[in-house]
């Protein structure tokens, strides 16, 4: 008792604060270093502002809908089933404890996020060098010879699929803080989603590293050529408007207000799509989603090479990535028998020896309450 006791007082989201904090000290370091200022990663509105209302979008998304479904249809006394439910569901849903466990995993979250954002923005001041030809030679060494993304434009083309794997890289610019939403607000098994957060914050802490450690910018920079015949879509205006930026920031990174968001290796696409991947099997979520994340990964896979976002390389890069910070973040938030990676019950620390039983494999993530 005394071991589950001490481990269950253990810090939430340790590792992840530790990601986020380590991100923050190494772009004051660079700023400091470079005389390159730190800028808010969100141009739309400030932090402060858009923090708040994230947190209490979501936690109305949560609310709301039950509060609703539960005083049944308008008439007599429907304003005072909707006060009464109201009061039940915040009392239910979010107690004291789960608001401390939601608020101090997102502000971790963030921090990780935007100090990532600077760390990447002066990369090519620290470690000017580019290295895409080296990754561009091991390409073809793996491809016996061939470019791997002409390989991919000859087995699909380069008409409709340009636009398929446009939208998958569209849709999963908004899969990561959907599934963040989840983990934090709408799921209550907290051990599962302290291990997703703190994973995506190592996924971002090591990332930032290798961005500086070994500087590229993908093929679609470094041979532009090869992608020329496909056909103009969402993702052509993005990849222009971060080029700008990355021409802003080298001509002037005191005086633009832009961000340098240009790095190839590794995939963080791939690298995050691997680790929700893996959280899905460690934490049984259904079947169905499964099922979906590793057909959406392949997706992406696909997508990051056929358009010219990454190397063959990048992807490699990205599962031994993933995967690591899947580990390490099972590692840190207890969920594991030895060095075994295992969902750990609520309520029982990381220093439990016994062995703990794997979730059911229909035991979703998401919060399914019965009376709902």
């Amino acid at each position: 008792m005394h071991n589950v006791s001490r481990a269950a007082s253990a810090p939430r989201f340790w590792l992840a604060w530790v990601a986020g904090v380590a991100l923050a000290g190494a772009s004051v370091v660079m700023s400091l270093t470079q005389g390159i200022p730190i800028r808010d990663p969100d141009d739309v509105m400030p932090a402060y502002v858009q923090m708040p209302l994230i947190v209490l979008g979501a936690i109305g998304l949560d609310i709301v809908p039950r509060v609703l479904r539960r005083a049944g249809r308008p008439g007599a006394g429907w304003a005072g089933r909707l006060v009464a439910q109201w009061r039940g569901v915040v009392t239910e849903r979010w107690p004291a404890s789960h608001l401390r466990f939601a608020l101090s995993g997102l502000a971790a979250w963030y921090l990780s996020y935007a100090a990532f954002r600077n760390v990447k923005n002066m990369a090519p001041f620290v470690h000017p060098h580019i290295y895409d030809d080296n990754l561009a030679d091991i390409d073809q060494f793996l491809f016996a010879g061939h470019d791997p993304a002409a390989v991919l434009h000859a087995w699909f083309g380069t008409d409709l699929a340009a636009h398929f794997f446009s939208g998958v890289y569209v849709l999963w610019i908004g899969l990561v803080p959907a599934t963040i939403a989840i983990a934090l607000v709408w799921t209550r098994h907290t051990r599962a989603g302290e291990w997703y957060v703190t994973a995506v914050a190592v996924d971002w802490a090591v990332g930032a590293l290798l961005y500086v450690l070994l500087p590229t910018v993908g093929p679609i920079y470094s041979d532009s050529s090869e992608f020329a015949s496909l056909p103009h879509t969402y993702v052509s205006d993005l990849q222009h408007a971060m080029w700008d930026d990355r021409v802003s920031v080298l001509a002037d990174p005191v005086g633009t207000h832009a961000l340098q968001t240009i790095a190839a290796f590794a995939s963080l696409h791939v690298g995050i799509m691997v680790t929700i991947c893996l959280i899905g099997e460690l934490i049984a979520l259904p079947r169905w989603v499964r099922v979906f994340s590793w057909i959406f990964l392949v997706a992406t896979i696909l997508a990051t090479v056929y358009l010219g976002w990454h190397f063959a390389c990048d992807v490699l890069g990205g599962f031994a990535l993933g995967a690591f910070a899947v580990w390490s973040a099972g590692v840190a938030t207890g969920n594991r028998v030895g060095w075994r990676l295992r969902l750990t019950p609520e309520g029982v620390g990381p220093s439990v020896a016994h062995p703990v039983a794997p979730a059911p494999r229909s035991a979703p993530l998401p919060d399914r309450p019965a009376a709902d």
